[in-house]
This record gives structure tokens, C-alpha cells and sequence, in this order.
């Protein structure tokens, strides 16, 4: 008795903020607006031409060598596919394995790295447009 008197204050809650009336409509907008308003993470022409930001992230990505481990298209080889893994890790995650490393599975920690905590955003901008599709070809070109 006291757990549906419980869910039945929760809904009354939930309608009274509004909370309940939301629909798959209202919230594909609400997401839509969300998009409209966030800047891209990066800018690509012809699959292979990327903005200046993005491109500090693809030499940050050459610098640090990180196709030792997760290949040079970032297909995965001793280290996880990033085209398949960037699909559902969220920026967070992404900061963490870089920033702290996942020595259980052989990710190095690249903290003292300034070159690639530096350029992180960049890094994560030019991985996720590989993940994306975006990016067609792993290695890349300026943008004129």
C-alpha cells in the first residue's frame, strides 16, 4: 500500500512540474533546439578536409602514436576499435581513459603528456567525426 501511495505522489509530482506531459514529439524538439543551439565539434569537407581545431587533434593523435595500439584507421588492433567505441561513449569517459588510462587493459595514462591533454577537446573532436563518419579517411588535410 505504501509503494503505490508512493507512485501515485511521485506522478502527481511529476504532472504538477509538467514533468509527465512530455512526449516523443515535444522531446525530439526539445533535443533538436538542444542541437540547433551546440556549436559543432568539428567542421569536415569531402571526408577529408577538417578545421584547424580538428586538425590539432589529428597530429595530436600522430604525435602521441596512438595507432600502436588502436590502428592507424582506428579500426582497433591491440587496443579497442575507436570508430565503434566513440558511437556510445560520452566526452566524460572519453576525458577519463585518456586523462587516467585503463592500465588494466593496457591504455596509458597520458596526464603528463601536455601535447595530448592540451589538445583533448581536439582529440576527442577529430575521433568522434571518424566515429561519426564524418571523417572519411584517417589521415586528414587543412581545410583551405
Amino acid at each position: 500500500m505504501t509503494r503505490h501511495l508512493f507512485l501515485i505522489c511521485l506522478v502527481s509530482a511529476a504532472t504538477s512540474a509538467g514533468l509527465a506531459q512530455t512526449t516523443p514529439q515535444t522531446a525530439a524538439q526539445t533535443a533538436a533546439q538542444t542541437a540547433a543551439q551546440t556549436p559543432p565539434l568539428y567542421k569536415v569537407v569531402d571526408g577529408n578536409k577538417v578545421d584547424a581545431e580538428t586538425m590539432k587533434g589529428f597530429r595530436a593523435w600522430r604525435a602521441a602514436a596512438c595507432d600502436r595500439c588502436h590502428g592507424a584507421n582506428q579500426e582497433g588492433l591491440v587496443g579497442p576499435s575507436l570508430l565503434e567505441n566513440l558511437k556510445t561513449m560520452s566526452k566524460a569517459e572519453f576525458v577519463q581513459a585518456i586523462a587516467v588510462g585503463r592500465p588494466e587493459k593496457g591504455m596509458p595514462n597520458w596526464s603528463s603528456n601536455p601535447n595530448v591533454m592540451n589538445n583533448i577537446d581536439q582529440l576527442y573532436a577529430y575521433l568522434k567525426g571518424r566515429s561519426d563518419g564524418a571523417i572519411t579517411k584517417a589521415r586528414v588535410e587543412p581545410l583551405p
